[in-house]
């Protein structure tokens, strides 16, 4: 019998191939449900997370807007913007459980940090009106000076609310039901965010190309950091660290360090940059870029900048979720209908010989007319 001897060397590299060929572990089931406004057909679309199937849509009297869900239960709460109207979503038994009519016409609305209440942001009449989830009925109601665009929500108990046509960005109270102060700015805001740790206020303004940071307890801009094009959507990592903005006027996304206030770099991320989402798996941590004219998107690697992989999804891609297991990212496209299914752990291939590669969708589930916004509930 002719005995064979293999150097230390052999063994490594067929152990490396060895893992090179090893199949991606298979995925878990997730026991919860994806909650889909669909504008035009008015509706709620459900779908099962655990086997990607769509149960039957909830029907509303009004289109809806955006959708939200409790962290801790299974409920959903849908916004019906026009009618000023907040539904209560139950996914345990696919049906509507409660209604509220907070204002004749609504802007958006949040979750407070605590779980407890909605807060509705509205137009008509301008104010903030909290609407607690035990009773579903408005409560307190505080009043803004000029008709509103959009807010955020502090884990401190503040609201930040911005309004374009007065130019000014609103500090409020919500403990106390009151405005505590309102800065003036140069040119239009059009959106606001919260620094995580609440102690900064953060507004892209789009026609100046900019991002403006405020000093909570200053009451007044800190710094202007100029951006190479008009900023619309944002994006934190889960711990704050980094924010990521895209917008009109280059195929890029923005790094914004928001506690050192300065812009790290700029980076290519496909055709025309949308909507966003941050993800960690096993694979690596990343940024999951919607790209609407190319019906696609781009994942780059978030830790060293390098484009991972392009995902062909459905048409006219508008949201980005990431399930709460960080097994899927739940693309959302708008002029097709449908819900794109991303498993993560596809994304990245170390045994990889290219620069970047092009991964498969898990799977492609029809929602209904015009989705517009996503949440998932766990069960």
């Amino acid at each position: 019998m002719i005995q064979r001897r293999f150097s230390r060397r052999t063994l490594l590299l067929s152990a490396a191939a060895a893992a090179g060929c090893r199949r991606p572990p298979k995925a878990t089931p997730f026991s919860g449900y994806c909650l889909v406004a669909n504008q035009e057909s008015r509706s709620i679309a459900i779908i099962d997370l655990s086997n990607f199937r769509r149960m039957s849509p909830i029907r509303l009297d009004a289109a809806p807007s955006l959708v939200l869900a409790h962290p801790s239960n299974h409920k959903g709460y849908a916004l019906a913007p026009a009618a000023g109207v907040v539904y209560e979503i139950d996914a345990a038994t696919f049906s509507t459980s409660r209604h509220a009519r907070g204002a004749d016409e609504a802007v958006s609305m949040k979750l407070d940090p605590a779980g407890n209440s909605l807060w509705l942001l509205a137009r008509r009449p301008a104010a903030l009106i909290q609407i607690p989830l035990d009773s579903l009925r408005p409560g307190r109601r505080i009043r803004l000076a000029a008709p509103p665009d959009d807010f955020d929500l502090s884990a401190e108990g503040r609201a930040a609310v911005i309004s374009r046509e007065a130019r000014s960005v609103t500090l409020v109270s919500l403990e106390r039901g009151t405005v505590e102060r309102t800065v003036a700015v140069s040119v239009e805001p059009t959106s606001v965010c919260f620094q995580f740790d609440g102690k900064q206020v953060i507004a892209a303004n789009g026609p100046d190309r900019s991002v403006t940071i405020f000093g909570v307890s200053l009451g007044k801009a800190i710094v202007r950091l100029p951006l190479p094009f008009e900023p619309r959507r944002f994006c934190f990592t889960p711990d704050g660290g980094q924010l990521f903005f895209t917008g009109t006027g280059m195929d890029a996304v923005a790094i914004v360090y928001p506690y050192q206030t300065e812009v790290a770099e700029t980076i290519l991320a496909g055709r025309t940059p949308d909507a966003m989402a941050t993800a960690t798996s096993q694979a690596g941590s990343y940024l999951l870029v919607a790209n609407p004219t190319t019906n696609t998107v781009t994942v780059i690697n978030i830790d060293d900048r390098r484009l991972v992989s392009v995902v062909e999804v459905g048409q006219g891609p508008r949201e980005i979720l990431i399930t709460p297991d960080n097994q899927y990212a739940l693309v959302l496209n708008e002029r097709s209908g449908d819900l794109a299914v991303i498993r993560l752990y596809s994304l990245d291939n170390p045994q990889r010989t290219h620069r970047y590669k092009s991964a498969a969708l898990f799977t492609l589930v029809p929602v209904g007319a015009k989705p517009v916004s996503a949440a998932v509930v766990q069960l």
